[in-house]
C-alpha cells in the first residue's frame, strides 16, 4: 500500500469512528422476565432531577395462567420503600396512591404500569435515579413468586418505550396539582 493510501485510509477510519462516537447513546434494552404463568415485558424508570424524595419505575405484564395473581414490590435498591400506586384525577387534582393488597393481574390479562396510571413508586430515594443506569427491584406475586428485575433509567420526562415523543412529565400532562397519600 502507498503511503498515501495508508494515511487515506487511515483518515476514513478515523472519520468513522469519530462519527460511531457523536451518535446518541440509545436506552439499553430492558429483559423480559418469566416467573410462574407472569410474563414481565418492557421495564423501564424515568431519572429523577436531584434532591428528589421519590421515582417511579414501570412495565408490563401478562398473566398466562387460569387463576388471577398479585403483584406487590418487596424492595429497590435506590430507595428505602417501593409500592404499587394509582394515580387518579379528582376534580383537576392528581392523587397518588398506594394499592392496598397488591395490584390484581387477571387471567388472559395485559396490564401496563405507566406513567399517570399504575406504577411502582420508589419511597425515600437513597440517590438520584440517572439516565443511562438501571434500578433494581424485587417483585412479589401471590402466587407466581418473587422475581429481581432491572429497569433501565430513560431521561426526565422520557415517554414510555415504544410510544411516540412527548410522553412529558406527570404534572405536563394533566396540568393539575397532584396530591400523593401516604396510607
Amino acid at each position: 500500500m502507498t503511503q498515501i493510501a495508508w494515511k487515506t485510509a487511515t483518515w476514513s477510519l478515523a472519520g468513522i469512528a469519530l462519527a460511531w462516537a457523536q451518535l446518541p447513546a440509545t436506552p439499553a434494552q430492558a429483559a423480559d422476565y418469566t416467573i410462574g404463568e407472569i410474563h414481565i415485558s418492557q421495564p423501564w424508570a424515568r431519572a429523577t432531577p436531584k434532591g428528589a424524595s421519590s421515582g417511579a419505575a414501570y412495565l408490563t405484564l401478562t398473566n398466562n395462567g387460569t387463576m388471577p395473581d398479585r403483584l406487590s414490590c418487596v424492595s429497590s435498591n435506590a430507595s428505602a420503600e417501593c409500592q404499587i400506586h394509582s394515580m387518579t384525577m379528582d376534580n383537576g387534582v392528581m392523587k397518588m396512591r398506594p394499592v392496598e393488597g397488591g395490584l390484581e393481574i387477571k387471567p388472559g390479562e395485559t396490564v401496563t404500569l405507566k406513567p399517570a396510571g399504575f406504577h411502582i413508586m420508589l419511597v425515600d430515594l437513597k440517590h438520584p435515579l440517572e439516565q443511562g443506569h438501571d434500578v433494581e427491584a424485587k417483585l412479589k406475586f401471590e402466587h407466581a413468586g418473587t422475581v429481581d428485575v432491572e429497569f433501565p433509567i430513560a431521561a426526565i420526562g422520557a415517554p414510555a418505550p415504544g410510544a411516540g415523543a412527548g410522553g412529558g412529565t406527570m404534572m405536563q400532562d394533566h396540568g393539575g396539582m397532584m396530591q400523593m397519600d401516604k396510607h
